[in-house]
């Protein structure tokens, strides 16, 4: 039997006093100054998060010493207002490379007045793992997922 995460998806949201363009190009192509290097990674340690700008780039951990590991891929770019991407880990943080048995990860950037910028990010898809699905949820939700992962993307615009 396989454990059905329902639906729920994880949400965060963030303004920030930048334009969209730069939130965009800081959330994607700036992901190592604000992504934790030592803890949130695939692969050796400590490795940069790097997304390469275009629809099915790849999201992958770039470590010191050279070596990529693979975590995501682009599925849709729209720059500055949205990016896609697939989460190809597995509830067990291995890689799954099939897009279509991982969640996603779906992240818009929409003007809210001059100078300013809502980023609104959902990651969803939970029940397209076979099993474990729940546990990625509570995992990518929990204190140690989007929701500090937001802040320091957020203190990197400050």
């Amino acid at each position: 039997m396989t454990d059905q995460a329902v639906g729920a998806a994880v949400r965060r949201e963030v303004t920030v006093d930048v334009p969209a363009d730069r939130a965009f190009d800081v959330f994607t192509q700036r992901m190592a100054t604000w992504w934790p290097k030592e803890s949130h990674h695939v692969g050796p340690t400590p490795a940069d998060a790097v997304m390469e700008p275009f629809e099915g780039g790849r999201c992958y951990a770039l470590a010191r010493d050279g070596t990529q590991t693979d975590w995501g891929r682009v599925l849709a770019w729209e720059p500055p207002g949205r990016v896609v991407f697939a989460w190809l880990l597995r509830p067990d943080w291995t890689f799954e490379p099939d897009a279509a048995k991982a969640s996603e990860v779906d992240v818009r950037f929409t003007p809210v007045g001059e100078g300013r910028t809502r980023v609104e990010l959902t990651h969803s898809g939970f029940e397209r793992y076979a099993e474990g699905g729940d546990a990625m949820r509570e995992q990518v939700d929990s204190a140690g997922g989007w929701g500090i992962l937001m802040d320091l993307y957020a203190g990197a615009l400050a």
